[in-house]
């Protein structure tokens, strides 16, 4: 009697395995070593990026912050700076200017190819499909495409003296306005941000286009069943919809406006005077035409918390809210 009651079920999950041991601790144990063993598979594939990843990011990083304290020309024995290239940051009117100018790039590089491009996305929204919307998409992604150099080189054509911009104004009867837009102190900087804008246009609204092609039609149905025209269709429907869209083409772009370069270089070298100089033009100027790695390094410190100062909040405020 003892026997059968004793070999009865109980009902519960403790069985005992044949070591003596709780199956379910067993099964447990046993999920948690295939689960580790998984995770080190995984890591090991990982492994390699991250290597490259510290040494060609994260080492540079490291050593551009440790170089901005101290007085170094790159060769000879560093001398402990302390604050004070960054204090020759904040407090020289010449480097304020020049981090001035690549915030006044960002209306040119990033509000202005946003804007438009929500303005050309919508058009073309209906179009996107078959060979023609292929070759819309293919026109307006090509100066993307083009090297920042050759269109450097043919912007500063066009807008010379004689290049095809003047040549147009005074066709028309204008030739007062003409001049030498990338050499004149008021007008180098604006037509920098132009260049820009002409490059970014075509990445903004490739991604704005990517983003409308999701929107449910019903949406749009729905908002003409109650009587919206498209500017309110525009407002209610297609811009909270491409919330995240738009941040990315902010972020993109307000990172190319603050670390530009190569137009610089090429269409105005900085000029006229420090006009269109900016940070990343300065910081390879001062590390290696003038020898101060250490200002250099400092510069470049500023211009990373810069960006981040810029990028963090749109992040935040373009994420998607959790349902």
């Amino acid at each position: 009697m003892t026997s059968a009651l004793g070999s009865a079920p109980t009902g519960r999950d403790d069985q005992v395995s044949p070591t003596g041991r709780p199956a379910r601790s067993t099964s447990t144990r046993a999920h948690r070593r295939r689960w580790a063993r998984a995770a080190g598979t995984g890591w090991l594939y990982v492994l390699p990026a991250l290597l490259m990843y510290a040494v060609f990011v994260l080492r540079p990083l490291a050593l551009t912050v440790q170089y901005s304290f101290y007085d170094w020309n790159g060769i000879g024995v560093a001398r402990w700076a302390g604050l004070d290239n960054y204090v020759t940051v904040f407090t020289d009117s010449d480097l304020l200017k020049i981090i001035s100018n690549a915030i006044i790039l960002i209306v040119f590089f990033s509000f202005i190819p946003v804007a438009f491009g929500l303005l050309v996305a919508s058009m073309v929204r209906r179009i996107t499909t078959g060979a023609f919307g292929t070759v819309v998409r293919t026109i307006l992604f090509l100066p993307q495409v083009i090297p920042l150099v050759a269109a450097g080189i043919a912007w500063s054509w066009l807008l010379s003296t004689n290049g095809l911009v003047n040549q147009v104004l005074r066709a028309l009867g204008l030739g007062g306005l003409a001049r030498a837009w990338l050499g004149d102190f008021d007008t180098a900087l604006p037509a920098v941000g132009v260049i820009g804008a002409w490059v970014l246009l075509g990445l903004c609204t490739i991604l704005l286009v990517t983003g409308m092609s999701k929107i449910d039609p019903a949406l749009y149905e729905a908002a003409r069943l109650d009587g919206a025209g498209p500017v309110r269709e525009f407002l209610a429907v297609t811009l909270p919809s491409l919330r995240q869209e738009i941040g990315v083409c902010l972020t993109v772009t307000i990172i190319a406006a603050l670390a530009s370069f190569d137009i610089v270089y090429i269409s105005t070298s900085g000029g006229p005077g420090l006009q269109t100089t900016v940070p990343g033009l300065e910081i390879y100027r001062l590390a290696f035409s003038q020898r101060q790695v250490g200002l250099a390094s400092a510069l470049a410190v500023v211009l990373m918390l810069l960006v981040l100062a810029f990028v963090l909040p749109i992040q935040r405020l373009t994420r998607k809210e959790k349902p």
